[in-house]
Parts: structure tokens; C-alpha cells; sequence
């Protein structure tokens, strides 16, 4: 059996460019590399990550390099630099925490009183949220979707509602800060359709806007490769980072299977449907969006999948649609859609 740190770092490896923009954020890519100055962060190019197996097979993902001093090392070592965990465990735990893994499970001889509570962050955990959670239906969910434009609610079997879903205060927050907010609690799932983690997002029932809290949205499980779903999987798919703005895109086009992904590292990494052959990208415009962007379009260009990336005329597309209407938002993207896509899409949303 492969050893826990074996099998992190091969994890890790795996999505080296998500691990370097998170801890290696003064750095860029440049082809197959990530370029940074030192393993403390610092702007440069000594220190190079290779991001993908060289060509021959002999480079492994994950590994770096120091050419100024020699060092080399994996991503566990660049985690737990960042971290400054001093111990291997911590580093561990740190990756797991960035992987969406759940923790290891107590040894043996520990106390086993509290094991039936699922662990935070985990899996389990988020499916448990998710069954404590009901439809969105005269909710204040719903309420948060229809001021952000989003009026034709069909399709979202994915949001949930909890009426008071626990919120951990950060060091940003306030001093007595509340606890628990009503919250839209929406599933991600694999292409199978099994959960695998669920996005919060508290809300402020007097505002109908997001609470007044540090960080508002939150997600946890295993969140890697997979996203918030709207339809089912098929050879024509949109991707994109927020559920709004995905609803947004899914308003104009409800036959489209969308994914959002809920971040720029998380969308980059999206596992494709073995039937995906044209793949839309709802992309941000700003250097997270723009490397989503590349690395989806690299691992599409691999697999046979055509990319065509789709831009919003203002912030994103909800904007769009609040400020500029369906009509605007509908002419748009018809635009930048295949002619077959758009006849059998556009089409269907009247």
C-alpha cells in the first residue's frame, strides 16, 4: 500500500499549477514550468516546478528545482515552507485540507466516543448538510436569485436552503460576529452525480443579499475535478466559476449541461465527460480567468475537445443580465456560439 505522503504528493502532482498559484503566487508559468524566485515565494525564475511529465518521461510532475542553490524537492516540501509546518504531519494535513481529502481517521486506541460525528470538511460532512437542507421554493435562496436576474428557477435541483447554517468567524470578522445565517447550500457532484462536497453561501434575510460576514461563501468536501451541476453531462458543455454566473448562461440556454466550478484553480481542473467534444468556457476577465482559461483549453487540446471561450460584455455575466436584460445577454453569446449550438440551444429558451 502506497505510503499517506506518497500518495499526497502524487496528488499533488497532479494539479501542480493549482498547487503554485496558491503557494507560489509570485511566480507565472511559462510553458511547461512554474517560475518563482525561491521556495519562500519570492519573485524570480531560479526556482522552476515542473508542471506536467517532460516529453521523454523522465521529468516527473511536481518536482522542482533551486538552480540557484541546488535544492530540489516536491510540492509537500513547497506546502510545508509556505506553512511553516515543521512537522510532516502538518504538512499533510495542510495538503489535504488544499486536495479536499478527508483527515485521517483516529488510530485505534483513540477515543472512539465522537467518531460518528463526520468530520469537518469532509465528504460526509457536506452530504450530511446537504440532507438537513430543503428545496428553495418561498425561500430566501430564492429570494437572492431573483434580485441577481435569475427569475426562471427550473433546473436547479442542485441549491438547497438551511435556514441556519453554521459560520465560522475568521480573524476578519467582527467581534460577536453571529454563528448561524440562512444559507444557500448548493451540491457538487462527480459526473456520476454522487456528492462530493457542497458550496455555502450565507445570506442576510433583511438585505436579501449575502450576510455581512467576512467570507460569505465557503465550500468544503472533495472539491477537485468536479462542480455545481446544471443538467446532465452531454457532448456540448459551459463551464464557468460562480453558480450566478453559470445561472446566468443557464437562464438563456436550459438545455446547455453547465458546471461552475466555484473557482478559477477548481474550474481549471474540471474532470471532462468521456462524450464532451465542444466545451464553452465562461471565462473572468483577470489573470486567474486568463490561466483557467489556458490550462483548460492545454488538457482539452489533448483529449480532442474543441474550446471556445465565452466573455461577458460587462463584469461577468450576471451583470449582464441584470443590467443589460435577457434580449442583450441572449444576442451576445448567440455570437460567439457554434451555429448548430446556437439554433439548438437559444432556440429552446424562447
Amino acid at each position: 500500500m502506497e505510503k499517506p505522503a506518497a500518495e499526497i504528493a502524487h496528488r499533488l502532482a497532479s494539479h501542480a499549477e493549482a498547487v503554485c498559484r496558491r503557494y507560489l503566487s509570485q511566480g507565472r508559468r511559462e510553458g511547461r514550468y512554474w517560475l518563482v524566485g525561491d521556495i519562500r515565494n519570492t519573485p524570480g525564475r531560479s526556482l522552476y516546478v515542473r508542471l506536467a511529465v517532460s516529453p521523454d518521461g523522465r521529468g516527473a510532475a511536481g518536482k522542482w528545482t533551486d538552480a540557484a542553490t541546488g535544492q530540489h524537492g516536491d510540492l509537500l516540501d513547497i506546502i510545508a515552507q509556505a506553512g511553516g509546518h515543521d512537522h510532516l504531519r502538518d504538512a499533510l494535513d495542510e495538503a489535504r485540507r488544499f486536495l479536499s481529502m478527508p483527515m485521517p481517521e483516529p488510530s485505534d486506541d483513540a477515543p472512539r466516543h465522537r467518531r460518528e460525528k463526520a468530520a469537518t470538511g469532509t465528504p460526509e460532512a457536506a452530504r450530511r448538510l446537504f440532507d438537513a437542507s430543503r428545496p428553495i421554493a418561498g425561500s430566501v435562496v430564492e429570494t437572492y436569485l431573483r434580485k441577481r436576474g435569475l427569475t426562471t428557477l427550473r433546473g436547479y435541483d442542485a441549491l438547497r436552503f438551511h435556514p441556519h447554517c453554521y459560520y465560522r468567524p475568521s480573524r476578519d470578522d467582527a467581534a460577536g460576529t453571529r454563528t448561524a445565517w440562512p444559507a444557500m447550500i448548493a451540491a457538487v457532484t462527480d459526473g456520476d452525480g454522487t456528492l462530493t462536497g457542497v458550496h455555502r453561501t450565507w445570506l442576510d434575510p433583511a438585505t436579501r443579499g449575502k450576510a455581512p460576514i467576512a467570507t460569505p461563501r465557503r465550500a468544503m468536501g472533495n472539491l477537485l475535478g468536479h462542480g455545481v451541476r446544471f443538467g446532465i453531462a452531454g457532448e456540448i458543455m459551459a463551464v464557468g466559476e460562480g453558480i450566478e454566473t453559470m445561472g446566468s448562461l443557464h437562464s438563456i440556454m436550459p438545455a446547455m449541461p453547465m458546471i461552475a466550478g466555484l473557482s478559477s484553480a477548481h474550474l481549471a481542473a474540471i474532470l471532462f465527460p468521456a462524450v464532451l467534444r465542444r466545451l464553452y468556457v465562461a471565462r473572468d476577465d483577470d489573470p486567474a480567468g486568463d490561466a483557467a482559461m489556458a490550462t483548460l483549453a492545454e488538457r482539452a487540446l489533448v483529449s480532442g475537445i474543441e474550446v471556445v471561450p465565452l466573455s461577458s460584455m460587462l463584469g461577468d455575466f450576471n451583470e449582464d443580465l441584470r443590467l443589460l436584460g435577457d434580449a442583450a445577454l441572449r444576442a451576445a453569446v448567440r455570437a460567439r456560439l457554434a451555429e448548430s449550438d446556437a439554433d439548438r440551444y437559444l432556440a429552446s429558451a424562447g
